[in-house]
């Protein structure tokens, strides 16, 4: 064990990684760190490195310890990974706990403002420390202003600690405060002192380096609800209700910074309208009433208020309203975990409300997913005249990802689907709402003020296909099965899966959403163990038939997902007629974003399951870490 003022890091010049590594900084909720993490994520990103940053925060306000986690992959793995080879350690309620999460060999940073504990030292990691609490007080006026320069302090420290490139750091501040130079003195003070004690004290850097890469001009750094934001913004959404909900607010506050900056004319009128509802109820009432008036409009929310939405989404399956649906997954049941992430409303989505009611669902896996199938959200819902869902996650829409830019077509129109205008419907002799008159499953509707002839009774009771009131079964049939029918038709219309197959491959991978980093890194840790297996994200239900050809040409597929239950496995087994046999369910669901550890342990797990205890694979029980 190494401590403060040795200058041994325990690690010669054969152990140097470059580029590979990963830390956590465990501070405490609401002293202001999430600025210096930033910075720190935003710097590596602008050295053109890999990397992911993931936050792990409680609910609570104020008071209770959060972590920042980033990790630095030259090969480009984003997922999260469970080994840290340095934690900054700025909480004392955790510091045992962050001391167990380094790796032989490891770091602890920590501030020896105040003696470390003797329980607390744990040998074949070396601790660094840094009188950070105490330069902050001998430098700063105000405890506040020493709090959050603490943070800017470790900053400091870890660029001289891991070899960043302080000129791009020295950008940054310029380009945040160059409006208040006040701001910008007293940060660059800050990662001066923490970057000058640690070049003087320890040897630096340590021999876990960053090091400028290719330039990253062509990626930028963006979290979900933002980017999903935006794509309303791109398909032309003019409507949005709500109700606060973490962590869907998000998304919600984006689109009103961006509605207000694009859809307000030269007079200053907005064009759009914001409304925060008095619940979830409303919140999707007034999406259905708007969507329903012609107007694209969408709500955001988590799994709770999809579960108090279920009636109005009963009323616009079978009235055949568009209207999109962003479900921001948390962990549940009932209140949960609102900041842990997980998977597990995906039927609840897809089966929606009371009665024989199905739907279509989009599920994205990283940000630039969420802007792409926001956008598409609209155009499948108003071509299908039904509600769309898209289905995120709290680690795809609230933590920083590098996602290549964003394309901008101006030429893009939205989809309005099957709509008939005033010149249409005076040429008619009568409009049915309800009536297939083109056998492909979807009626023409019209929108309210177009043209007498166009008007009619929006029925959520039973009607027929004229749109008449009725109680007999034969006409009531006629009309739900072909809202099945209509929405199963859709399947070649939704994003398609990403399929990648490999010659001779021995088993099938498969998951949906934000878990397409771990499994991609775990596919590529089996190949370097001898194991070749193919892949699947499925990114959209209904699935199109190349979905069950892929599982039937595997006798075992193990299915990755974020839930308890295995909520995609049953999916699949309900609306294919793949046998159980073929589906492993590698369930992972303790709301921490999934890692490739998660993937292969998982697999291990689930051969076991299926085995009866007979044994593992020895091939994935060696795979690389």
């Amino acid at each position: 064990m190494s401590d403060q003022g040795s200058r041994t890091n325990g690690a010669g010049p054969d152990s140097v990684r470059v580029n590979d590594c990963a830390f956590r900084i465990a501070t405490v909720n609401g002293t202001g760190s999430a600025s210096a993490n930033g910075m720190l994520m935003q710097a590596i990103f602008r050295m053109g490195v890999p990397v992911s940053g993931k936050n792990v925060f409680p609910s609570n306000i104020q008071g209770l310890p959060t972590w920042y986690e980033i990790r630095v992959n030259g090969e480009g793995h984003c997922a999260r990974t469970p080994r840290f080879d340095l934690a900054v350690a700025m909480n004392p309620q955790t510091y045992r706990k962050d001391v167990d999460s380094v790796v032989d060999g490891g770091w602890i940073l920590y501030d020896s403002t105040w003696p470390l504990a003797d329980e607390l030292h744990r040998d074949g990691i070396h601790f660094l420390g840094v009188p950070l609490a105490q330069m902050c007080t001998e430098h700063f006026e105000g405890s506040r202003t020493r709090i959050l320069m603490k943070n800017i302090c470790y900053v400091g420290a870890l660029g001289a600690l891991l070899d960043l490139d302080m000129e791009v750091v020295k950008e940054m501040l310029e380009e945040k405060f160059s409006a208040k130079k006040h701001l910008q003195d007293a940060n660059d003070l800050a990662i001066r002192l923490g970057y000058d004690y640690a070049k003087e004290h320890f040897d630096c850097p340590l021999p876990i380096r960053i090091r400028a890469m290719k330039e990253n001009d062509n990626k930028i750094i963006i979290d979900g609800n933002t980017a999903a934001a935006l794509g309303c913004v791109y398909a032309g959404a003019t409507v949005a209700a709500w109700y606060p909900i973490t962590p869907s607010t998000s998304l919600m506050d984006a689109f009103a910074r961006f509605a207000k900056r694009f859809r307000t004319d030269e007079e200053g009128k907005g064009r759009y309208i914001f409304l925060q509802a008095e619940d979830e109820l409303s919140a999707a009432g007034i999406t259905i009433g708007a969507a329903w008036a012609g107007a694209r409009a969408f709500t955001s929310t988590s799994g709770a208020g999809i579960s108090l939405m279920n009636e109005f989404l009963g009323l616009a399956y079978y009235a055949e309203i568009p209207a999109v649906f962003f479900d921001v997954q948390r962990v549940g049941p009932s209140t949960g975990m609102p900041t842990r992430t997980q998977q597990g409303d995906i039927l609840s989505n897809v089966y929606a409300s009371h009665g024989d009611t199905t739907h279509i669902a989009l599920f994205p896996s990283d940000p630039r997913e969420c802007f792409e199938m926001a956008r598409d959200a609209f155009d499948v819902a108003e071509r299908f005249q039904t509600p769309v869902f898209v289905v995120s996650d709290l680690d795809i829409g609230m933590n920083d990802w590098v996602v290549d830019r964003f394309e901008w077509d101006d030429a893009y129109r939205p989809d309005r689907g099957k709509v008939l205008g005033a010149k249409d419907l005076e040429e008619m002799e009568a409009f049915y709402r309800y009536l297939d008159t083109d056998g492909d499953h979807i009626p023409y509707r019209t929108l309210p003020g177009v043209h007498p002839k166009g008007a009619y009774f929006t029925r959520g009771s039973g009607h027929d296909k004229y749109g008449r009131y009725t109680e007999d079964d034969e006409p009531f049939r006629e009309v739900v099965s072909r809202l099945r029918d209509k929405v199963l038709s859709a399947g070649d219309a939704v994003p398609q899966p990403i399929l990648e197959t490999v010659e001779g491959a021995e088993l099938g991978i498969v998951t949906l959403g934000g878990c397409d980093g771990g499994c991609r890194e775990a596919i590529a840790r089996l190949a370097k163990a001898g194991i070749k297996a193919d892949y699947m994200r499925v990114r959209a239900f209904p699935f199109p038939e190349s979905v069950e050809a892929f599982l039937r040409s595997h006798e075992h597929n193990y299915v990755v997902e974020q839930n308890r239950d295995g909520q995609l496995r049953r999916l699949l087994l309900l609306e294919t007629e793949i046998e159980r046999e073929r589906l492993r369910s590698v369930p992972v669901w303790g709301g921490i974003p999934l890692s490739a550890d998660d993937v292969i342990e998982g697999i291990q797990a689930a051969q076991q399951r299926a085995e009866q205890g007979t044994g593992v694979h020895p091939k994935i029980e060696g795979a690389p870490a």
